[in-house]
């Protein structure tokens, strides 16, 4: 059984993994509409894992006996200033959702909840991978970003992405 202030967060967060599918299919867009298929793809394969991390969280609550309370999801960013703000933009993303996942297993053990505790910690180890991904990219990104050809060469590589 969760504690009414464990669901909340919980359902806070399943909220939070929504949105950033939902903003990583708006930089895939941003992306198809200025003619960079692969870091589209790229985007949009994660646009959808973090809506599954969504849903690892969604069944989580329901497996715990509790409710789950959606609620609406904020317009993301539609316009960015290229490439490398998007990747930039990501990597920001990233380290406020690994801040929102630091909150819940802080809440996790303020209240004992051991079994969330235990949960959550697949999503700590997540952030990490996350936000190193970020930084790669955002690295890989930079060093390209004066060279049209380099761009297209990343953009060819970041296409090549499976989903997981």
């Amino acid at each position: 059984m969760l504690s009414e202030k464990m669901e909340q967060a919980l359902n806070e967060q399943v909220n939070a993994e929504i949105y950033s599918g939902y903003l990583y299919l708006s930089m895939s867009a941003y992306l198809e509409e200025a003619d960079w298929p692969g870091f589209a793809k790229w985007m949009r394969i994660q646009a959808e894992e973090e809506l599954e991390h969504g849903m690892k969280i969604y069944d989580y609550i329901i497996r715990k006996g509790a409710r789950v309370t959606l609620k609406g999801i904020e317009s993301p960013q539609t316009e960015w200033d290229g490439v490398e703000a998007i990747f930039e933009h990501v990597l920001e993303h990233e380290q406020f959702v690994t801040s929102l996942i630091n909150n819940l297993v802080d809440l996790a053990i303020e209240e004992k909840d051991h079994a969330t505790n235990l949960f959550l910690q697949w999503y700590v180890e997540e952030q990490v991978e996350e936000e190193e991904n970020a930084m790669d990219n955002l690295a890989r990104i930079q060093k390209g970003k004066d060279s049209i050809d380099a761009l297209f060469m990343l953009d060819k590589d970041f296409g090549a992405r499976q989903a997981e």
